[in-house]
């Protein structure tokens, strides 16, 4: 998925938490998703955060004491880049992705995931290299897992 580059001036958000507003509706650009987690930089420092609903946009909150917070504050300018973080939908096999779009309830819980249940879905289905015949198994019981909100497998 394409990343957004951006710059935009820090305002002060809940908490206070830094706020970096975000200029576009990230369900247009990169697809309707309950959640957007995200990865890239602000002025350089890396970042990883959740898109949440931002007055009447979209953004994500720096902390105080954030390593990711230095040298910012209320009022500065910066320069964001950010793109949706771990395996989307396109990057899915086939037999998988099919299976997502099948069950809307198990795609949408899918698609809100952190990278890191996503992935851990993705690595036990592809362990079943030595015998094929429980992918199919497996990718039903993902679906049913990711139905009933499970993040993880029990």
């Amino acid at each position: 998925m394409e990343s957004q580059r951006f710059v935009v001036t820090i305002t002060a958000g809940p908490g206070g938490k830094l706020l970096v507003a975000v200029p576009f509706d990230p369900d247009a650009v990169w697809g309707v998703k309950r959640r957007h987690h995200v990865a890239g930089t602000v002025n350089g420092a890396r970042v990883r955060a959740v898109l949440e609903p931002a007055g009447d946009g979209f953004g994500f909150t720096l902390g105080p004491k954030s390593p990711n917070a230095c040298g910012v504050a209320v009022g500065t300018e910066v320069t964001v880049e950010i793109a949706p973080e771990g395996p989307q939908r396109a990057d899915l096999a086939a037999d998988v992705a099919a299976a997502l779009s099948a069950d809307p309830d198990a795609g949408a819980f899918f698609d809100s995931l952190a990278q890191f249940y996503r992935r851990a879905y993705l690595r036990w289905i592809d362990a079943t290299k030595r015998r094929p015949e429980q992918r199919a198994e497996r990718i039903a019981e993902m679906v049913e897992l990711l139905k009933s909100g499970a993040k993880a497998r029990p």
